[in-house]
């Protein structure tokens, strides 16, 4: 019975450390990922800004072939809202808006995600020109968890989960592209 305390009154103190220190962690975290694309400005923005595209080479949005999609508004323009719910615990179901767009220069999203957990997250494509031909492209991914859940962000390495999925949804960005 002493030994069952014990571990009791351990665990408890782990658990208050550990809400303790929750609330001076971080609760914002913000990645971005960036490629040249071998295109002109114009022609990248024009591409980018169909949110609809972004079933072209978004890794999230190849995850499951048999995942429902439906779309309100008009795409390329704020407003539009790209909704998706799949069986795949990984994939889930929620929806993308369009909610700003500085023609020529940004794109502004605000992510949904209803299912397996509710949460929201901004994310953010801008480009420039780095020459008449190339044109640098930006994908930022700003997410936010509030406590205690914030505790994860000590244990997970969002850099690497989101950041590598960006990578590979600008590596196929530059691929689909420059084949145009």
């Amino acid at each position: 019975m002493k030994i069952f305390v014990t571990i009791l009154i351990v665990l408890a103190v782990v658990i208050v450390i550990l809400l303790v220190i929750g609330l001076f962690t971080k609760k914002e975290y913000t990645i971005e990922k960036e490629v040249t694309i071998n295109k002109p400005k114009q022609g990248v923005f024009s591409y980018i800004k169909l949110l609809k595209n972004q079933n072209k080479y978004s890794k999230w949005a190849t995850m499951d072939p048999n995942m429902k999609q439906s779309f309100i508004g008009t795409d390329g323009e704020v407003g539009f809202v790209s909704a998706w719910d799949s069986e795949d615990k990984n994939v889930g179901k929620g929806e993308q808006e369009i909610k700003k767009i500085t023609e020529g220069e940004r794109i502004d999203y605000e992510i949904r995600f209803i299912k397996p957990f509710e949460a929201k997250a901004i994310s953010y494509i801008t480009i420039e020109a780095v020459s008449e031909k190339q044109t640098k492209v930006k994908w930022g991914f700003i997410g936010n968890m509030n406590y205690p859940m914030n505790l994860m962000l000590l244990f997970m390495n969002m850099e690497k989960m989101v950041g590598n999925d960006l990578n590979i949804g600008l590596t196929n960005l530059k691929g689909v592209l420059e084949k145009q």
